[in-house]
């Protein structure tokens, strides 16, 4: 049944995940009339509700059931740890569920309107909702701001299955620990949800189309990473394309071939898990109605977060940069201060990159190769974890910082770290290099210690070779 007298908002989201539900809230603050539209139950997206938030309960999950099984005895702490995979999976569905009703609390803290049901565009300043008993309603708005976000990347030849090829939803939620999981990626995805699952009993082999692990990180800093996860007992396959998948009764058998050419061959594995990438999720958005194309990427293309269709605004997965929650969260704030008239922007150099594995992985700004492409002459400082107080008094030395700044200004170009708490240490370079501070700067402020951040200090110093602790 249509609505008879559409209510007219300032702005109109289309989906409410991070760069959705953070735009909606900055909206409210600015005192923006706004709505999100939102398919699911639960605000938050993928990365509330399948992705970021429920991957990380599982990986720190099973960090510590790890650390029991392996470390716990030697520091004096004697337990037999026993999986109770159910509860794990109960701890992690509680911990998403009050972060949805978090979302909530916020909306209706900012005066935000929350339309359940799935949003289309339905020509310029109107968007349909159909709600889940098929009612549609369109509401009128100066604003559209789609921010539909992303879904798991399909591979030709390999057809999902229930239980057997799963994406990265059905990594989180299986209900036995597989014998053979056979993840299909290297990338953040597969390498945080296969450690998942190898902490907790699985043995584990990743196939990988390209040569080295985790797309864009730098050379040195995959290679070191690669050889720790092989040592903790993943299998890597690298160079190797998977051109087929026949189901069997007992699990998956894989065809795998060389990714330059060259004899085939099976590897078999109860379950695998098609960790490729994403794509932006576009369905059924009406895009037509105003006149938008995506790219051949299905890529939604912008100017300053404005499409080709005038008061239709575009954030997050579905079109530009990284894939990254935190870059729609600044898309999110940047689009909502233009439309409010205010100077919106983001710096996509300084999107920091991490993988969650233990330890964990994490990067802003160039990395080696990419500076040697661009001919910028630089220098570069190395500190490793082993010799950091804190790192090596809680047995967490695998790994190293590496900072990396112009051979003539000492601006700093890029930090790439391999170790403990990596995700948290990034901060600090993406704020240096914010402000566009040298290796000198951070070289020369006080850190505390004993704290991991030492090593940052120390990977600094150690740009003009006076590192200290090594």
């Amino acid at each position: 049944m249509a609505d008879a007298a559409p209510q007219t908002y300032d702005v109109v989201i289309i989906g409410g995940g991070p760069g959705g539900y953070n735009a909606a809230i900055r909206a409210g603050q600015l005192g923006l009339k706004v709505a999100v539209v939102e398919m699911r139950a639960t605000l938050g997206g993928t990365c509330l509700n399948v992705g970021c938030m429920p991957s990380k309960a599982l990986l720190h999950a099973s960090e510590l059931f790890e650390a029991a099984n392996t470390e716990f005895a030697g520091i004096g702490i004697e337990v037999k740890p026993k999986l109770n995979l159910g509860q794990m999976h109960k701890a992690k569905d509680d911990s998403v569920g009050a972060l949805t009703k978090g979302i909530e609390f916020l909306f209706k803290k900012n005066k935000v309107d929350w339309i359940k049901g799935r949003g289309r565009i339905a020509g310029q300043g109107k968007v349909e909702v159909e709600a889940a008993d098929g009612a549609k309603t369109t509401y009128e708005t100066r604003n559209i701001v789609i921010a539909t976000g992303s879904e798991p990347t399909p591979l030709p030849g390999v057809a999902f299955e229930d239980g057997k090829v799963i994406d990265s939803t059905g990594a989180l939620a299986l209900p036995k620990v597989p014998k053979h999981l056979i993840v299909i990626g290297a990338g953040v995805i597969g390498l945080e949800l296969g450690s998942v699952w190898r902490r907790l009993g699985a043995q584990v082999t990743v196939v990988e189309f390209l040569d080295k692990v985790g797309a864009g990180m730098d050379a040195e800093v995959a290679v070191a990473f690669q050889r720790g996860l092989t040592k903790q007992g993943m299998t890597f396959r690298m160079g190797t394309k998977v051109t087929g998948a026949t189901s069997t009764k007992d699990g998956v058998e894989l065809t795998l071939e060389p990714s330059a050419g060259g004899a085939a061959e099976t590897l078999k594995g109860d379950v695998v898990l098609v960790a490729i990438g994403r794509r932006p999720y576009t369905a059924g958005l009406g895009l037509e109605t105003v006149g938008i194309e995506t790219d051949k990427r299905g890529v939604i293309p912008n100017d300053h977060f404005k499409t080709t269709a005038p008061g239709v605004w575009v954030i997050g997965d579905v079109t530009y940069g990284p894939m990254l929650a935190h870059k729609a969260e600044e898309d999110a704030v940047a689009v909502i201060e233009l439309i409010a008239g205010k100077a919106g922007h983001v710096d996509y150099d300084l999107v920091p990159s991490v993988i969650y594995t233990g330890p964990e992985v994490a990067w802003v700004g160039k990395n080696e190769e990419q500076l040697k492409a661009a001919g910028v002459a630089f220098k570069k400082g190395k500190f490793p974890f082993a010799a950091n107080s804190r790192a090596k008094i809680n047995h967490e030395t695998e790994g190293f910082v590496k900072v990396l700044a112009d051979a003539a200004t000492d601006k700093v170009l890029g930090v790439h770290i391999y170790g403990p708490s990596a995700g948290e240490l990034i901060g600090e370079a993406c704020i240096a290099m914010a402000f566009g501070g040298s290796s000198e700067d951070i070289a020369r402020t006080c850190h505390s210690h004993p704290t991991r951040s030492e090593a940052v200090k120390q990977a600094a110093m150690a740009v003009e070779g006076w590192a200290m602790q090594a």
